[in-house]
């Protein structure tokens, strides 16, 4: 008899059908929030709404400037998944409070990377009130991080002590 998938992995599965709408040509990424094992939001990286991308641009901004990853968010076209799926939720008028964000990457040839958030997005989330963030990881395992002790870790240390970086 078959073995069902668990519900952690059936949420990350669709969280990477919605990274296949991203518009970077670094990364794609997908986000959910599911709040009472429902699914109240969905994000991924793309430019805000009616601007262009960088698909229409035909290129990366970032590469443009040899910006590494990891740094210089603010010179980006691109709002993060993260940030899109908590923008969407509260342009629905949707309570984010103890919801569990799943997000899932991958590079441009498919190949899934750990898709942790950046500082930027782990400060929103925590400002949102989400209670896990479960990320795709490069060997196709999940971590799941609860979002209280990332709390707990920048009130004992200094936020830039993170373990867990996007980018590294």
């Amino acid at each position: 008899m078959k073995k069902r998938i668990s519900k952690d992995r059936y949420y990350l599965n669709i969280a990477r059908e919605v990274s296949k709408r991203s518009t970077c040509f670094r990364r794609r990424i997908g986000a959910i929030i599911v709040c009472g094992d429902q699914i109240i939001s969905t994000g991924y990286v793309g430019a805000p709404r009616k601007t262009k991308d960088c698909f229409e641009h035909k290129e990366c901004l970032r590469d443009n400037l040899n910006i590494p990853h990891g740094q210089r968010y603010e010179i980006c076209r691109s709002v993060h998944a993260e940030q899109n799926a908590i923008i969407n939720a509260a342009r629905a008028g949707v309570s984010l409070y103890s919801g569990d964000m799943y997000i899932w990457g991958s590079n441009l040839i498919g190949k899934t990377i750990n898709a942790f958030p950046c500082f930027i997005c782990k400060k929103m989330i925590i400002n949102a009130g989400l209670k896990r963030v479960v990320c795709s990881t490069e060997s196709e395992e999940m971590k799941i991080f609860d979002v209280d002790n990332w709390i707990r870790d920048w009130q004992r240390q200094d936020i830039v002590d993170d373990r867990h970086q996007y980018g590294k």
